[in-house]
Protein backbone atom coordinates (compact mmCIF):
# COMPACT_ATOMS: atom_id res chain seq x y z
CA UNK A 1 0.00 0.00 0.00
CA UNK A 2 1.21 3.49 -0.81
CA UNK A 3 1.08 6.42 1.58
CA UNK A 4 -1.82 7.96 -0.37
CA UNK A 5 -3.86 4.77 0.09
CA UNK A 6 -3.30 4.88 3.84
CA UNK A 7 -4.20 8.59 4.04
CA UNK A 8 -7.43 8.21 2.06
CA UNK A 9 -8.60 5.43 4.35
CA UNK A 10 -8.47 7.80 7.33
CA UNK A 11 -11.06 10.24 5.94
CA UNK A 12 -13.85 10.17 3.35
CA UNK A 13 -12.52 10.08 -0.21
CA UNK A 14 -14.90 12.80 -1.43
CA UNK A 15 -13.01 15.43 0.59
CA UNK A 16 -9.55 14.35 -0.56
CA UNK A 17 -9.33 17.11 -3.22
CA UNK A 18 -10.40 19.76 -0.71
CA UNK A 19 -7.79 18.60 1.79
CA UNK A 20 -5.09 18.53 -0.88
CA UNK A 21 -5.97 22.12 -1.89
CA UNK A 22 -6.00 23.14 1.77
CA UNK A 23 -2.57 21.59 2.32
CA UNK A 24 -1.24 23.41 -0.74
CA UNK A 25 -2.65 26.71 0.57
CA UNK A 26 -1.02 26.11 3.95
CA UNK A 27 2.28 25.65 2.13
CA UNK A 28 1.86 29.06 0.49
CA UNK A 29 1.03 30.65 3.84
CA UNK A 30 4.07 29.01 5.40
CA UNK A 31 6.34 30.37 2.66
CA UNK A 32 4.90 33.87 3.05
CA UNK A 33 5.36 33.76 6.80
CA UNK A 34 8.95 32.63 6.42
CA UNK A 35 9.58 35.50 4.00
CA UNK A 36 7.99 38.05 6.32
CA UNK A 37 9.80 36.71 9.36
CA UNK A 38 13.18 36.84 7.60
CA UNK A 39 13.15 40.65 7.77
CA UNK A 40 12.65 42.52 11.01
CA UNK A 41 9.43 44.49 11.26
CA UNK A 42 11.18 47.82 11.94
CA UNK A 43 13.45 47.26 8.94
CA UNK A 44 10.47 46.51 6.73
CA UNK A 45 8.46 49.51 7.96
CA UNK A 46 11.36 51.89 7.31
CA UNK A 47 11.21 51.00 3.62
CA UNK A 48 7.48 51.65 3.33
CA UNK A 49 5.39 54.81 3.15
CA UNK A 50 2.82 55.31 5.94
CA UNK A 51 -0.07 54.16 3.72
CA UNK A 52 1.84 51.01 2.77
CA UNK A 53 2.66 50.42 6.45
CA UNK A 54 -1.04 50.60 7.29
CA UNK A 55 -1.84 48.15 4.50
CA UNK A 56 0.80 45.73 5.74
CA UNK A 57 -0.42 45.93 9.32
CA UNK A 58 -4.03 45.39 8.27
CA UNK A 59 -3.17 42.41 6.08
CA UNK A 60 -1.11 40.91 8.91
CA UNK A 61 -3.85 41.26 11.53
CA UNK A 62 -6.52 40.09 9.08
CA UNK A 63 -4.47 37.00 8.23
CA UNK A 64 -3.90 36.22 11.89
CA UNK A 65 -7.59 36.53 12.70
CA UNK A 66 -8.53 34.47 9.65
CA UNK A 67 -6.19 31.71 10.78
CA UNK A 68 -7.81 31.85 14.21
CA UNK A 69 -11.20 31.53 12.47
CA UNK A 70 -9.97 28.35 10.76
CA UNK A 71 -8.58 27.06 14.07
CA UNK A 72 -11.96 27.57 15.76
CA UNK A 73 -13.67 25.72 12.93
CA UNK A 74 -11.26 22.78 13.28
CA UNK A 75 -12.05 22.64 16.99
CA UNK A 76 -15.78 22.39 16.34
CA UNK A 77 -16.52 25.94 17.48
CA UNK A 78 -18.75 28.02 15.23
CA UNK A 79 -16.59 31.09 14.41
CA UNK A 80 -19.69 33.03 13.29
CA UNK A 81 -20.80 33.12 16.93
CA UNK A 82 -17.33 34.02 18.24
CA UNK A 83 -16.01 37.59 18.78
CA UNK A 84 -13.45 36.93 16.03
CA UNK A 85 -16.22 37.63 13.51
CA UNK A 86 -16.67 41.19 14.80
CA UNK A 87 -12.91 41.66 14.78
CA UNK A 88 -12.68 40.59 11.13
CA UNK A 89 -15.51 43.00 10.25
CA UNK A 90 -13.74 45.81 12.10
CA UNK A 91 -10.52 45.11 10.21
CA UNK A 92 -12.40 45.03 6.89
CA UNK A 93 -13.81 48.46 7.71
CA UNK A 94 -10.30 49.84 8.18
CA UNK A 95 -9.12 48.09 5.02
CA UNK A 96 -11.90 49.86 3.09
CA UNK A 97 -10.88 53.20 4.61
CA UNK A 98 -7.26 52.67 3.58
CA UNK A 99 -8.41 51.66 0.09
CA UNK A 100 -10.46 54.88 -0.19
CA UNK A 101 -7.45 56.93 0.83
CA UNK A 102 -5.26 55.13 -1.70
CA UNK A 103 -7.87 55.66 -4.42
CA UNK A 104 -8.10 59.37 -3.61
CA UNK A 105 -4.35 59.61 -3.80
CA UNK A 106 -4.34 57.93 -7.21
CA UNK A 107 -7.16 60.07 -8.60
CA UNK A 108 -5.97 62.74 -10.96
CA UNK A 109 -6.23 66.28 -9.71
CA UNK A 110 -8.08 68.81 -11.84
CA UNK A 111 -5.87 71.54 -13.22
CA UNK A 112 -8.43 74.35 -13.39
CA UNK A 113 -6.26 76.55 -15.59
CA UNK A 114 -5.68 73.81 -18.14
CA UNK A 115 -9.36 72.84 -18.08
CA UNK A 116 -10.51 76.40 -18.72
CA UNK A 117 -8.00 76.79 -21.60
CA UNK A 118 -9.19 73.51 -23.08
CA UNK A 119 -12.85 74.52 -22.90
CA UNK A 120 -12.17 78.04 -24.21
CA UNK A 121 -10.18 76.70 -27.20
CA UNK A 122 -12.70 73.95 -27.88
CA UNK A 123 -15.62 76.36 -28.18
CA UNK A 124 -16.42 77.68 -31.61
CA UNK A 125 -15.73 81.36 -32.08
CA UNK A 126 -17.15 83.01 -35.17
CA UNK A 127 -14.66 84.94 -37.24
CA UNK A 128 -15.39 87.88 -39.56
CA UNK A 129 -15.98 85.67 -42.61
CA UNK A 130 -18.46 83.42 -40.79
CA UNK A 131 -20.31 86.45 -39.37
CA UNK A 132 -20.87 87.86 -42.87
CA UNK A 133 -22.33 84.65 -44.30
CA UNK A 134 -24.43 83.97 -41.21
CA UNK A 135 -26.19 87.38 -41.54
CA UNK A 136 -27.53 86.53 -45.00
CA UNK A 137 -31.20 85.64 -44.67
CA UNK A 138 -32.04 82.07 -45.49
CA UNK A 139 -33.97 81.47 -48.65
CA UNK A 140 -32.65 84.59 -50.44
CA UNK A 141 -29.90 84.33 -52.99
CA UNK A 142 -27.01 86.71 -52.94
CA UNK A 143 -26.25 88.60 -56.12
Amino acid sequence: MSEDDINTEEYPTEIHEYLAAFEKSLGFVDEMLKTMMSVSRSELLQKLEPLEQAKMDLVSVYTLNSMFWVYLATQGINPKEHPVKQELERIRTYMNKVKEIADEKKASKLDKGAASRFVRNALWEPNAENEHTSKTPKGKKRK
